[in-house]
């Protein structure tokens, strides 16, 4: 399976990687939109801070500043594959570290997972069943594993979408999934 999935992640980062940036930038802010839909006031919500080639959260993370909800970020700890997390309060606190991820690094405010209401995700690719494919790492589903009553929602590009995920015990199924088209799981809102 690991092969399979190998392959399928070097599908999908041609496809990603082959948008254009503006495009990528106008669907980025569609997807902040729609996402905005499902989270309501006062909602603490963990969001993943974006690299260059992957959804653009920054929209996204103003836009809960603008409305007030608290904002946690991942830190990746490489030593143990594991997520530390951090309110974030201000884009200034951002500095480039592990994969190049932007992280508070020097101005982490800690957080506990206790205190998140909805965790949005980065991916690779996704299919219609609530599957999900990252980098490879298994950062957010070890973090996963371990707060699955979080709400779970992905966010990816429409190119990302593929038939049908190899799957195993320790994938954990998406609550949403969100592209520039909208939520197209569950049932293909």
């Amino acid at each position: 399976m690991r092969e399979q999935k190998n392959s399928i992640r070097e599908i999908l980062r041609r496809k990603k990687d082959a948008m254009i940036p503006a495009d990528r930038l106008f669907k980025s802010h569609r997807i902040c939109r729609h996402l905005m839909d499902l989270i309501g006031n006062g909602e603490t919500v963990m969001v993943f801070t974006s690299k260059e080639k992957e959804v653009n959260t920054e929209p996204l993370i103003h836009t809960l500043f603008t409305r007030g909800n608290p904002v946690v970020v991942p830190i990746i700890v490489k030593e143990d594959v594991s997520l530390r997390l951090s309110y974030l309060r201000d884009f200034s606190a951002l500095v480039p570290s592990t994969f190049g991820v932007p992280e508070p690094i020097g101005s982490e405010i800690p957080a506990a997972a206790a205190d998140i209401d909805t965790i949005i995700l980065p991916m690779l690719g996704f299919d219609r069943m609530g599957g999900r494919i990252g980098y490879g790492a298994g950062y957010y589903d070890r973090f996963l594993s371990k707060n699955r009553e979080l709400r779970k929602i992905g966010v990816a590009f429409a190119c990302q979408e593929v038939g049908s995920l190899p799957v195993d015990e320790n994938d954990i199924p998406m609550d949403y999934i969100i592209t520039e088209d909208g939520i197209v799981y569950p049932d293909g809102e």
